[in-house]
């Protein structure tokens, strides 16, 4: 690849490496340059642009990303959309994320322009979790250097491990004139943290603190992990805690790790359970070493002594001056996107029929539009009907979709978006307006904009345009939008929030003619069936 400034009358088929804002139209970074273009650009003035210039031999930056992207994903990871070279990798469910760390700094050293940053090895994530994110940095990369990537990955480099773990007993003891308010915070407070790893506490033992009542909990104890919480702290493997481990028929592993909080745990076995004397940090829910341990033990993942040796680096988990920061920080989810399907419309234009009720593919075109946006990686699909229309609210029966009847419809496209709004989540970070009329809108078209929103990088409004530039339908408007799409009026829909945030507007390419393929009359309907065949 070759970049710096052109005579824009060799600009043509070149990528635009910084964005051109011209008199009725504005020309993005990252964009092939048309003829088009190239004439627009030299009306306005402009004698050189810098450009990228992609050679025979080059890969572009999403089909490079795409590549690596697919070498990398494994069971319990999905892959997004490609946008300006970047990839996400994130977790199709919730578990313990395990990376292969020689292997990505491989990765890293083959070529600069080409990254992947992902979470630390063994980080507890939710469903939705980012797990890595591959970016290849210059418009295009030669393709040796995709190959030299790949041949890197000589591995399996990702693994998100599900729960091997599903229940657990509780011992507690107690000390004469101890207040009973202590244990049950602990128990609260160890629900809750074995709840946020999907673990269920079944039992919980409360007994005095000597050997022998702690044995008897042990004994009794039939859950898949075992934890105890002493009265008093554990300062000795002969203290009570661990020595009624091994008096009950159990294993003690360890005792004490390099973490703070959290050096006074110990880990065993009994009848090849996990059993884990919690250190008594654990009675807050603060982060602390037993949190480390416990998330690879439920992960199935076994916890020895060179495991928490390891642990040192990084275990000085006590917050001071210089770094503050929330103990219970997890990975980061993915942003909530939800979509709201418009199918609310009169079909006045079809004299008489009702266009969202013609078969496209053997269903009607309201249904096959929601099994689209049901596709696609949206967390909900909010589909909004008129008030009444029992014919299209038939026609999506069995979809896991949320219908919304909007009451006064007549007025327009904004009617149908404020009833939408009113189901949105309030955690949803973005809402993607879908138009139900627009049979060639495929699951893709709708994941690229989501994986083009990013409010980090003023990327707001993601609205989905042909590939031949020619913006249209879908859209995707970030949280800060939400009150004004809630606020609209008349039948202009989102068009002046478009106009007056252009600056956060980016246009995503989509496959063919999809973004703006939507069929109003008899007429147009004939014609695109004849095309389709």
């Amino acid at each position: 690849m070759k970049f710096g400034p052109v005579a824009i009358a060799e600009a043509a088929g070149c990528v635009l490496a910084h964005s051109l804002h011209l008199e009725g139209r504005s020309l993005r970074k990252g964009q092939v340059l048309s003829a088009e273009d190239v004439v627009a650009i030299a009306e306005a003035g402009i004698n050189d642009i810098t450009v990228a210039r992609i050679a025979e031999d080059d890969l572009d930056e999403n089909t490079a990303a795409s590549k690596i992207a697919d070498a990398l994903v494994a069971d319990g990871l999905t892959a997004t959309s490609p946008f300006t070279g970047r990839v996400n990798l994130t977790a199709s469910h919730a578990g313990l994320f395990r990376v292969d760390v020689a292997a990505v700094h491989a990765l890293n050293r083959v070529d600069e322009a080409i990254t992947l940053a992902t979470l630390a090895d063994n980080s507890r994530v939710d469903e939705g979790a980012l797990l890595a994110t591959i970016k290849v940095i210059p418009y295009a990369v030669p393709e040796r250097a995709v190959s030299d990537a790949l041949g890197a990955i000589t591995s399996v480099v990702f693994r998100l491990l599900p729960n091997a773990v599903k229940t657990a007993d509780l011992v507690l003891t107690e000390t004469p004139g101890m207040k009973p308010t202590l244990n049950r915070k602990a128990e609260t407070v160890t629900r809750a943290r074995l709840t946020s790893l999907g673990v269920s506490l079944d039992a919980v033992h409360v007994v005095a603190h000597d050997e022998r009542s702690v044995v008897r909990a042990l004994k009794a104890s039939k859950s898949d992990i075992v934890l105890l919480l002493g009265a008093s702290a554990t300062s000795d493997r002969a203290d009570v805690m661990p020595a009624a481990l091994v008096d009950a028929g159990g294993a003690l592993h360890r005792f004490g790790m390099p973490v703070d909080p959290g050096n006074l745990l110990f880990t065993g076995a009994l009848v090849g359970r996990p059993v884990v004397g919690l250190p008594g940090c654990a009675r807050s829910p603060a982060l602390n070493g037993a949190d480390w341990v416990l998330e690879r033990l439920v992960a199935g993942q076994a916890v020895d002594d060179e495991d928490i040796a390891q642990m040192g680096v990084g275990g000085l988990l006590k917050e001071i001056p210089q770094r503050k920061q929330p103990r219970t920080a997890r990975a980061t989810r993915v942003k909530k996107v939800e979509l709201i399907m418009l199918a609310a419309g009169s079909s006045s234009r079809m004299r008489g029929e009702d266009k969202l009720l013609r078969h496209v593919d053997g269903v009607p075109l309201v249904r096959r539009s929601a099994e689209v946006a049901l596709g696609a990686k949206v967390s909900a699909v909010h589909v909004v009907l008129p008030e009444g229309n029992a014919d299209r609210l038939g026609a999506l029966d069995g979809l896991a979709v949320n219908t919304v009847q909007a009451t006064d419809w007549q007025e327009g496209m904004a009617a149908s978006l404020r009833a939408g709004m009113k189901a949105i989540s309030d955690d949803a970070a973005a809402v993607i307006v879908a138009l139900a009329d627009m049979p060639e809108v495929t699951a893709e078209h709708i994941n690229r904009l989501i994986a083009a929103f990013d409010p980090a990088e003023d990327r707001e409004i993601c609205r989905s345009e042909t590939a031949d530039g020619t913006p249209g339908h879908p859209v995707l408007f970030s949280r800060r939008f939400f009150e004004n799409l809630s606020d609209l009026t008349g039948d202009r829909g989102a068009k002046d929030i478009l106009k007056q945030s252009s600056e956060l507007v980016t246009s995503v390419p989509t496959p063919g003619q999809g973004a703006v393929v939507d069929l109003d009359t008899p007429e147009a309907w004939r014609e695109w069936e004849l095309a389709k065949g």
